[in-house]
């Protein structure tokens, strides 16, 4: 299930061209620290308030119905719809954030691969997804943790262990790890916190 966060181009504009005159005053190097915060703060909060992201992308294309669209494809099917129900009452830096289903699931269908070989003519202005791409430290970030997480529980246990052995009882030290390990994790403080409050 995909979720399609719509018309927060205003935001990645404000993040990326904040004086609104098409010429950005960062460099190259700011702009992508100013998207990865972005795209960090997002993904983040999300899969922590509603579940398990899968994929998320944000659209690089210049036309109203595409600009900065962030689109959210949740693990399980049954996240999507209480994560739209409630980003459609939030505001992100001020802007309000407008959800919906997406019929999308496959966004390698629906992405231009004229642009991803460099060779888009439309440009911004192509009808299928560009997408913006966050920086190779951010994406092993995001989605390292989940391949260091699989393959923990794809790790056989120990020669010798059984699950009527006494090594493996509560008071053993595999046994305390795994408890410290499933400790609730620290709330992630963003720089542009989705907000909950209206502002006006």
């Amino acid at each position: 299930a995909v979720v399609s966060t719509q018309s927060t181009g205003a935001v990645t504009n404000a993040i990326l061209d904040p004086a609104g005159l098409g010429v950005s005053p960062y460099s190259e190097g700011q702009l992508q620290e100013n998207f990865d915060t972005f795209f960090e703060d997002v993904f983040v909060e999300v899969e922590e308030e509603y579940g398990e992201i899968d994929e998320m992308n944000v659209c690089d294309n210049l036309g109203d119905h595409l600009m900065g669209n962030v689109y959210i494809k949740f693990v399980k099917e049954s996240s999507a719809k209480p994560c739209v129900q409630a980003l459609n009452n939030r505001w992100y830096n001020g802007a309000p954030i407008k959800a919906e289903l997406s019929p999308v699931t496959d966004f390698r269908e629906a992405c231009c691969r004229q642009y991803e070989m460099g060779e888009c003519s439309r440009a911004g202005f192509c009808n299928f997804m560009h997408l913006k791409p966050i920086s190779k430290k951010l994406r092993r970030t995001l989605y390292g943790r989940k391949l260091n997480s699989a393959l923990i529980k794809k790790t056989p246990p120990p020669p010798g262990a059984s699950s009527g052995d006494s090594s493996s009882s509560g008071s053993s030290p595999e046994r305390k790890r795994s408890k410290k390990s499933k400790k609730k994790k620290k709330k992630h403080k963003a720089n542009h916190k989705l907000s909950g409050r209206l502002y006006m």
